[in-house]
């Protein structure tokens, strides 16, 4: 049992199932916002929908409508979740200076010491 403790504790898995939820409950918001844009490039195209599209017998409607939806999707991640998100963390948690770890300095002192040593 004292395993499974701390398999449960110690481990990221809290995280990983608030991550999971989180990005189920998300994909639903962000299908709906595809959806809705789909919509309005229907009422400009004509359908949002190509599936049924076969030029000269060539099933290219369901390729086209899969394309046209992931270009979508990856724009409404981009500019209504990544953008946004990348700029509050720039504005409320500032990185600090960009300096070398202090793990890093030690061993490249003790490597200067080696290498000015001599035999």
């Amino acid at each position: 049992m004292t395993g499974f403790r701390n398999f449960i504790m110690k481990g990221n898995l809290v995280e990983l199932a608030v991550a999971f939820v989180m990005a189920a409950a998300f994909a639903a918001v962000v299908l709906a916002t595809v959806d809705m844009l789909m919509d309005l490039i229907g009422k400009a195209g004509g359908t949002p929908d190509f599936s049924n599209w076969t030029p000269e017998g060539i099933s290219v409607g369901a390729f086209l409508t899969a394309l046209i939806s992931f270009i979508v999707i990856a724009a409404v991640v981009y500019f209504l979740i990544v953008m946004p998100y990348t700029k509050a963390q720039e504005k409320y948690f500032p990185k600090g200076e960009e300096g070398t770890p202090d793990d890093v300095v030690l061993l490249q002192e003790i490597r200067d010491l080696l290498a000015n040593r001599t035999v």
